[in-house]
């Protein structure tokens, strides 16, 4: 009874597949792209400002790398925050599971606005920043650039 539980156990894992399990640590598919990525950079939300910026930190620990930073409105209460695990690191772009933030007094009836789950950050052309993909606001009819700067 106890062997044909287990063959029944392990073919429902086999047809869901590794994304069951959590993820092992940050795949790395370009040590440039890594290296480029660690460490502190400049963050912005073009509603808040392109002339002043926050920052945001890659940090590895134990082989997951984690995005943290935030922008914050030098005239109102305006910010933009975003949290999460890197997941895969790319020559071009980088997958992240977390979430992005952004409260804009003129958007969402000034009410925050989280995008959550995984997202892409892509460098395109010759531009010096990774932005976030998924550019479309989910609480309003506008287009968000969230941007994260070469060091």
């Amino acid at each position: 009874m106890l062997k044909k539980l287990s063959f029944t156990i392990f073919l429902i894992l086999a047809a869901f597949g590794a994304s069951i399990f959590a993820q092992d640590k940050t795949v790395i598919n370009s040590a440039k792209a890594k290296n480029l990525l660690l460490g502190r950079h400049s963050l912005s939300l073009q509603w808040i400002s392109w002339d002043y910026f926050g920052s945001a930190t890659v940090s590895n620990k134990k082989g997951f790398y984690y995005l943290n930073g935030r922008q914050k409105s030098r005239q109102n209460s305006d910010y933009v925050e975003v949290a999460g695990l890197i997941t895969e690191i790319n020559e071009k772009n980088f997958k992240f599971d977390g979430t992005v933030t952004m409260q804009i007094g003129s958007i969402n009836n000034g009410e925050p606005c989280v995008r959550s789950g995984e997202m892409t950050f892509a460098i395109t052309g010759t531009r010096k920043y990774w932005r976030l993909q998924e550019m479309k606001s989910p609480c309003d009819v506008t287009t968000d650039y969230v941007d994260i700067y070469f060091k």
